[in-house]
């Protein structure tokens, strides 16, 4: 697995144990630099930046996926879901590091690895409606 992609899967994570146990962002910023895999300072730092930015734009990026989502307020989405598309809307619009498209992809697959059988398709249609209206994608 890449490293990238396993800083996403802590990340998503971490956003789930602040939304669902409300745990501060700060010990779980702790809790993980005590892991193994944060020995690797690419790893650490990516997930560090991605899930920082997601919680500090919380309510900036809940808004983003509030005004696409079509008959869906974010509370009534499924926890897992809720994270993997904070995270993806942080990391397409404000953090910007990597192509939308790559973006989009990883967090479908996310969603089938950690989510329903319906949360890939959910996540992809999301996704696909905030990159087209904020223009992301031509």
């Amino acid at each position: 697995m890449n490293k990238r992609r396993l800083a996403r899967e802590n990340c998503l994570q971490s956003l789930y144990e602040t939304d669902v146990a409300h745990f501060d962002a700060d010990s779980i910023i702790e809790s993980f630099s005590r892991l193994e895999s944060s020995k690797d300072s690419t790893l650490f730092e990516f997930y560090k930046e991605l899930f920082s930015s997601t919680v500090n734009n919380m309510e900036e990026i809940d808004g983003v996926i509030e005004s696409v989502s079509k008959n869906w307020e974010i509370e009534r989405m499924p926890a897992v879901d809720r994270a993997i598309l904070r995270m993806a809307v942080c990391e397409m619009m404000i953090l910007a590091s990597a192509p939308v498209a790559v973006v989009i992809d990883e967090a479908i697959e996310l969603a089938k690895k950690f989510s329903t059988d319906k949360s890939g398709k959910f996540v992809n249609g999301v996704l696909d409606n905030v990159a087209r209206h904020h223009k992301l994608v031509k």
